[in-house]
């Protein structure tokens, strides 16, 4: 389990600076004369016609209904294979991190309320700030190496774990429109067909693909987000199979160099390209802005510390090992590096009507995940012991 883990937190520090290059060159292209080919690269026209299924949409869609169903998927099976065996199998070891996300959850989008009450078009955002980016967060905690505790990891991870998953819960509750019947029915009949081959003990990947896909499509067009199909797909997955082995694991370690390495910088350059030439000062500090940056900065670590200092002082959950609070502190402002999944949330949010708000709102994650990241970074490295010494 601990191999495990430390591979990912490994990919997930490489993936952390990839990401930070996707970003970079993003802003450089919006903001320069290849402006218009960025643009017109994101928007170019992608179609898939089979018959009467027509699938027409722009490549920054496809992007993100497509490939962040994959990450999606990935998700679910990290998820999945932590509630049954690993970080949250037992109430002792996930009751922190859930109240500790929980909270982590509601005082952004409580913050973010307090700047943007008065205008129903920018209050669809509140969700912004609720998102943790795993790959971010880890990515920034493990540049301090072994310094590090691994309990102290195991928390940030399975915090954020529960956190995706909430944030799962918020895009099929909140960020679903135009909902189409015969789409919904034949998703249904998809997802029934998955059990069914989970409940037969299937083990090959193949049919779970097929029908996947088909789940996709009708998800796709039924009006609830692409993404979701992904998580759906892997909940269905087998754990274990009769001989030991796990397939749900084998498709996660394949999807894992694949979502670290092309997926998550393939989607921060097509949505961190905020265009600066036509902002003033006053839309830096309009509404959407300060309350996306101060509900990760603020929000974040606030609602971790106080719901999980609620947590013990109750009896109801304990510190790891080893860890005091002057430990959680610093990974509750990491908790405000929001990057990809605040992103996302953001192309679901401001859509239509609300269009206007995507490039501030994106300077805003942009500015609260990088002062969490900072913050975060230099106040743990504080806290830590240096190489050799005890803690």
């Amino acid at each position: 389990m601990e191999r495990a883990i430390r591979n990912f937190l490994s990919q997930e520090s490489a993936g952390g600076i990839l990401l930070m290059g996707a970003v970079l060159l993003a802003m450089i292209m919006a903001n320069s004369p290849l402006s218009d080919i960025y643009q017109g690269f994101l928007h170019t026209e992608m179609q898939i016609r089979v018959g009467v299924l027509d699938i027409d949409k722009t490549l920054i869609h496809w992007i993100n209904d497509g490939l962040m169903a994959l990450f999606f998927m990935l998700i679910g099976l990290e998820v999945k294979r932590e509630l049954l065996e690993g970080a949250l199998s037992s109430r002792e070891q996930a009751s922190l991190p859930t109240f500790a996300a929980i909270g982590g959850m509601l005082f952004p989008a409580a913050i973010y309320l307090i700047f943007n009450y008065s205008d129903p078009v920018t209050q669809n955002g509140w969700a912004i700030p609720a998102a943790t980016d795993i790959a971010f967060a880890l990515g920034i905690m493990a540049l301090l190496g072994n310094r590090v505790p691994v309990a102290l990891k195991v928390f940030l991870l399975a915090l954020a774990i529960i956190d995706d998953l909430g944030v799962v819960v918020i895009i099929a509750m909140f960020y679903s429109t135009d909902l189409s019947t015969i789409s919904l029915v034949v998703a249904a009949v998809a997802i029934v067909c998955l059990i069914a081959l989970n409940r037969k003990g299937i083990t090959a990947l193949g049919p779970y693909a097929v029908v996947g896909l088909i789940l996709w499509i009708a998800v796709l067009k039924s009006g609830v987000h692409a993404t979701l199909a992904g998580v759906i797909i892997a909940f269905c997955i087998p754990l274990r199979a009769k001989d030991g082995s796990s397939p749900s694991e084998s498709l996660e370690h394949s999807l894992h160099p694949w979502s670290t390495f092309i997926i998550l910088p393939i989607f921060a350059f097509a949505n961190a390209g905020v265009d600066l030439s036509g902002m003033s000062i006053v839309d830096l500090v309009s509404p959407v802005p300060v309350g996306i940056a101060l509900g990760l900065l603020l929000g974040k670590p606030l609602g971790v510390l106080l719901f999980s200092f609620i947590a013990v002082k109750l009896k109801l959950a304990v510190l790891p090992d080893g860890m005091g609070w002057r430990h959680i502190a610093p990974v509750a402002v990491m908790c405000g590096i929001g990057f990809t999944m605040s992103m996302f949330i953001s192309s679901l949010a401001f859509v239509g009507e609300g269009d206007m708000y995507g490039d501030v709102a994106r300077l805003g994650i942009l500015t609260g995940s990088i002062m969490s990241a900072l913050i975060g970074y230099f106040w743990l490295s504080k806290v830590l012991p240096e190489k050799g010494e005890k803690a």
